[in-house]
């Protein structure tokens, strides 16, 4: 859903860059209180792996695809104002090195795929545990839920903002009708994603899933391939070190599974247009698309420049993306992790 330059008017957006700018300072300021030494590392992580698996377009219908918008798995993995932070990252890197997503269009796709998706993906989210049995598996239900409902919210809220500073004459309620229509299909996808990851990091590591905190039940730690208890008071010398092993584990596996997923398993991806470009070619949205500003960049379109084997520019396009992002995501959040002050510590880990 990277909404090109010409599709909005200037007015607009500047507009929602201001929008965007002010939820990445409230973000800046509210991830202070969610990351910690543990979960700072672990979020530019997560940019990264969601800039690896945008890379992997799946269809959807009869020539269409879609892609993660990873609103919902940055929320509900390190917290709702280190996601909108997280997928902020990803959109940045897309736009100045990928020529993907317009670069006067920066506020619009912040606004709608960051903003929109992390807070309503994790609205939904927190709604539900209040009324699902207190467990992982709740956790994963809801992340299923949430992660289904934020992708229409995102295509409802394109279609707001095409119909206040849209450059074409096209019948709102057409954009509306296709938008969300074909984004339905494409949430399923994003929440199938997002709960198979989710239920991935809960069965290893569940004290870092930020959405499962305050389950109040003990951590377990997987050891040498088996669960084992962590002691709730007294504790040992070896927990600690179990518990730094492990993520540190976890973060290696995260990154190699992001590695291959961008370098390799993305030249199977559908190359059909996405929802966006497939309402835009059919509706006449994109009449007035401009070229993007970054369009000579060396990786625009997801290639490197001067490789002639598809395969390979490819793979060396999205392996240079996450090892960008994750360097890029992880100086980001450890700066706003050094920023934190004392009134803003972190709420104490109560471990699934």
């Amino acid at each position: 859903m990277h909404v090109p330059d010409g599709f909005i008017n200037a007015p607009t957006s500047a507009v929602t860059g201001v929008v965007a700018a002010g939820a990445i300072a409230v973000s800046l300021r509210g991830a202070r209180r969610e990351l910690d030494e543990r979960t700072a590392p672990l979020a530019g992580l997560v940019a990264a792996f969601i800039f690896a698996v945008q890379m992997l377009n799946f269809p959807v219908a009869a020539g269409t695809s879609g892609h993660l918008l990873g609103g919902a798995l940055a929320a509900i993995l390190v917290g709702p104002f280190t996601g909108v932070l997280c997928v902020s990252v990803v959109l940045l890197m897309q736009g100045i090195l990928f020529a993907d997503g317009g670069l006067t269009a920066l506020g619009v796709n912040i606004t709608d795929m960051a903003v929109v998706t992390t807070v309503v993906a994790y609205a939904v989210f927190r709604g539900l545990l209040k009324v699902l049995p207190r467990g992982r598996r709740s956790v994963t239900v809801a992340s299923f839920a949430a992660a289904l409902l934020s992708v229409p919210a995102a295509a409802l809220a394109f279609t707001l903002i095409y119909a206040v500073g849209g450059t074409t004459d096209v019948a709102i309620d057409k954009v509306v009708t296709a938008m969300v229509g074909v984004h339905v299909l494409i949430g399923v996808g994003e929440a199938a994603i997002t709960a198979l990851t989710v239920g991935a990091v809960i069965a290893v590591r569940p004290d870092l899933v930020y959405g499962a905190r305050g389950l109040r039940q003990r951590l377990r730690l997987r050891v040498h391939g088996e669960l084992v208890d962590v002691p709730a008071a007294e504790g040992t010398r070896a927990a600690p070190v179990a518990a730094r092993a492990s993520r540190r584990t976890l973060w290696a596996t995260g990154l190699v599974t992001s590695l291959v997923l961008a370098g390799f398993v993305s030249f199977y991806a559908s190359s059909d247009p996405d929802g966006l470009e497939k309402v835009a070619a059919d509706k006449g949205i994109d009449d007035r698309t401009e070229e993007h500003a970054a369009a000579d960049s060396p990786l625009a379109d997801y290639g490197v420049e001067d490789v002639d084997d598809a395969r390979l520019s490819g793979g060396l396009a999205g392996v240079i993306g996450v090892g960008t992002t994750v360097v890029a995501g992880s100086t980001v959040f450890w700066a706003v992790r050094r920023r934190r002050g004392s009134d803003a510590s972190p709420t104490a880990v109560e471990n699934v």
